[in-house]
C-alpha cells in the first residue's frame, strides 16, 4: 500500500476522525449514564429520607428511640434494601442507626459523622469511603414535636461503579473493531469514489500523438470531478487541433518544397554540364548542389514523417525473413562500408519470419547501418544478426564506432537530435534517420531500443512480435527478458511507446517511404 496516495491519506482521515467520534460518544455514554445513575440514587434517597421525616414528624413529642427504630424499620427497611439510615437528635443523641447490610457491602458503624455545624444546614450530600466501598450520604435536618434531628441516608456506589466498568470494558472491546472498521470501509469507499480518477489515468496512458481523438470518460457528478473532466477534454480538444494544423502545415510545405528543388537541382545540374562552366564557378555550383541535395534529403525526410503520424503511409503486408532481407541490405551498403575502412559483417542469421513491409523494414536496417559505418573509424566492425525465440524475432546492427554519450541515450529517437551537430552535418546527416525507422517500427508493432558505451561502440536492437503472439505493451513487457542473454553494454534505455527519434546521420529518403499510400493497419495486432 503506497502510505503518500491520496486513497490512503483521506482513508487515514476518515478513519482517525471516524475514531475521535467513536471515543467522544463513548465518553459522553459513559458520563451520561454515571450522572442517570447517580441521579436516581438520590432520587431514591429523596424518597426514603421523606418517609423518616414523616415517621418523626408523625411522632409523639416523647416518642422514644425504640419507637423511632420500629417505625424506621418497618416502613424503610435498610437493612433488606442495602441502605444506610442514622437519626441523630440535638445536640448529638444517636436515636437510630440501621444494622449491617444484606449485601454486606459496608459496616453502619464506620460512616463517620457528618461535619461541622450541622444544625444550621439544610440538605448535604457526600460521598463517603468506608472499608474501600464508596457511599453516597444524604443528611437532612427537621424540627419536629419530640425535637431537632439530623437524618442521614446512604447506599454503595459499588452497583454503579461495577456498571461503569462493565460499559467501559465494552466499549474498550468495541473502539478498535469500530476503528477497523472504519479504516477498511473508509479505504474502501474512498478507493470507489476515485475510481473516475483511475480510469482517467487509465485513458490518458493510453493516448498519444497518434491517438488524439481519444477522451477522457466525463463522471456526472456535477462537481469539481465533472469539470476536471471536461476541461481536460477540451484542451485534449486543443491539442488535436493544433496537432494537427501542424502535421498539415509540415506535410503541405514538404510537399511544396519538393518540387521547386527538383527544379534547382536539375537547372544546376545542366548549367554544370555544359562546357562553358569551368573552375571556380564549377565548385561554387556543386557546393550548391550539395546543399540542394542536402535540403532534398530533409524535405523527403519530414514528409515522410508527417505521413507515419498521420496514419497516410502505406504498409503492403507480406511475410519477410528478417535474415535474408538483412543479408541483402548489407550487401547493397557494403560499398559504403568499403569506402570508409569499415568491415561490414552478417553473422548469426538465423531465419527468422515476420510479418511487415518489405520496404519500410528494409529502410530501418538501412538506416541502422547507415549510422554504424558513419561513426564507425576506420578498421571497425559492424555486425547484422538476426535470432529468434517462442515470442519474439530480433535484429541487432552492432558496431565498434565511437558510442553515444549516457546523457544523450534517452534522446536516441528525438527529430533532429544530433550528439554532435558539427559532425553529423559533415557527414550530412539531417537528423530523421532514426525517427523515421522508429515511426516504421511502431507502425509494426515492434520495439527499437539501444545500448551504447562511449568508445565501444553501439548496438541497435529491433524486438518483432512473432506471427499470432500478442503485441503492444506485451512487447514492452517482456522483450527486456527475451534478449537480456545478449546484452553486454553497461547503458540501456528502451523506447517502446513514444514517436521519439535520435540520429546521427542515417539516411532518409528513399522512395519507399516517399510513396504517397494509405496506411494499413498491422494485421497481427
Amino acid at each position: 500500500m503506497n502510505h503518500r496516495s491520496l486513497a490512503f491519506r483521506l482513508a487515514l482521515w476518515y478513519t482517525l476522525l471516524l475514531s475521535a467520534t467513536f471515543a467522544l460518544v463513548g465518553l459522553g455514554m459513559l458520563y451520561g449514564m454515571q450522572q442517570y445513575l447517580r441521579s436516581s440514587l438520590r432520587d431514591s434517597l429523596r424518597r426514603r429520607s421523606a418517609q423518616v421525616e414523616q415517621i418523626l414528624e408523625q411522632s409523639r413529642p416523647d416518642i422514644s428511640n425504640a419507637e423511632i427504630s420500629d417505625a424506621i424499620t418497618t416502613r424503610v427497611s435498610p437493612e433488606f434494601n442495602n441502605r444506610f439510615v442514622r437519626v441523630t437528635r440535638e445536640p448529638a443523641t444517636l436515636s437510630y442507626r440501621s444494622g449491617q447490610p444484606a449485601d454486606r457491602s459496608f459496616d453502619p458503624k464506620a460512616v463517620p459523622p457528618i461535619a461541622g455545624e450541622w444544625l444550621n444546614s439544610g440538605v448535604v450530600r457526600r460521598m463517603v469511603t468506608v472499608q474501600d466501598q464508596r457511599l453516597m450520604v444524604s443528611a437532612t435536618r427537621i424540627d419536629t414535636p419530640s425535637g431537632r434531628y439530623l437524618i442521614e441516608l446512604g447506599s454503595s456506589l459499588a452497583s454503579i461503579d461495577a456498571l461503569q466498568d462493565r460499559l467501559l470494558a465494552l466499549l474498550g472491546l468495541l473502539l478498535p473493531a469500530l476503528v477497523v472498521c472504519a479504516a477498511g470501509g473508509g479505504y474502501l469507499l474512498v478507493t470507489w469514489a476515485l475510481r473516475p480518477v483511475d480510469r482517467m489515468s487509465q485513458t490518458a496512458e493510453q493516448m498519444s500523438m497518434n491517438n488524439l481523438e481519444a477522451r477522457l470518460p466525463v463522471v456526472p457528478t456535477g462537481d469539481a470531478l465533472q469539470r476536471l473532466s471536461l476541461s481536460l477534454n477540451h484542451m485534449l480538444k486543443r491539442l488535436r487541433d493544433s496537432v494537427q494544423n501542424s502535421r498539415r502545415f509540415l506535410a503541405d510545405a514538404s510537399h511544396e518544397l519538393r518540387t521547386p528543388l527538383t527544379v534547382v537541382k536539375g537547372e544546376l545540374q545542366e548549367i554544370v554540364a555544359g562546357v562553358s562552366v569551368q573552375g571556380e564557378v564549377r565548385e561554387r555550383i556543386g557546393s550548391v548542389l550539395e546543399e540542394v541535395g542536402r535540403l532534398e534529403h530533409l524535405v523527403s525526410g519530414l514528409l515522410a514523417l508527417s505521413r507515419f503520424d498521420a496514419g497516410e503511409a502505406q504498409m503492403e503486408w507480406s511475410e519477410v525473413d528478417l535474415a535474408a532481407l538483412g543479408e541483402g541490405t548489407s550487401e547493397q551498403m557494403r560499398l559504403m562500408a568499403e569506402d570508409r575502412g569499415v568491415e561490414l559483417e552478417c553473422s548469426s542469421l538465423e531465419p527468422t519470419v515476420v510479418r511487415g513491409d518489405r520496404g519500410r523494414l528494409k529502410q530501418v536496417i538501412v538506416n541502422l547501418l547507415d549510422n554504424a559505418i558513419r561513426f564507425t573509424p576506420r578498421g571497425g566492425t559492424v555486425v547484422v544478426r538476426t535470432a529468434r525465440d517462442d515470442l519474439y524475432s530480433i535484429l541487432e546492427v552492432h558496431d565498434t564506432g565511437i558510442g553515444i554519450p549516457t546523457a544523450a541515450l534517452p534522446h536516441v529517437f528525438e527529430r533532429f537530435f544530433r550528439v554532435d551537430e558539427a559532425r553529423s552535418r559533415e557527414d550530412g546527416g539531417a537528423g530523421l534517420g532514426l525517427s523515421i525507422a522508429n515511426s516504421i517500427c511502431l507502425a509494426h508493432g515492434a520495439q527499437i531500443e539501444v545500448e551504447s558505451e562511449v568508445g565501444s561502440g553501439s548496438c541497435f536492437r529491433v524486438v518483432f512480435p512473432r506471427p499470432g503472439t500478442a503485441t503492444g505493451a506485451r512487447v514492452g513487457a517482456r522483450s527486456n527478458r527475451s534478449i537480456a542473454a545478449v546484452r553486454r553494454k553497461q547503458h540501456v534505455f528502451s523506447v517502446a511507446r513514444a514517436p521519439a527519434a535520435f540520429t546521427l546521420g542515417a539516411a532518409s529518403s528513399v522512395s519507399d517511404i516517399e510513396a504517397g499510400r494509405s496506411f494499413q493497419p498491422n494485421p497481427m495486432q
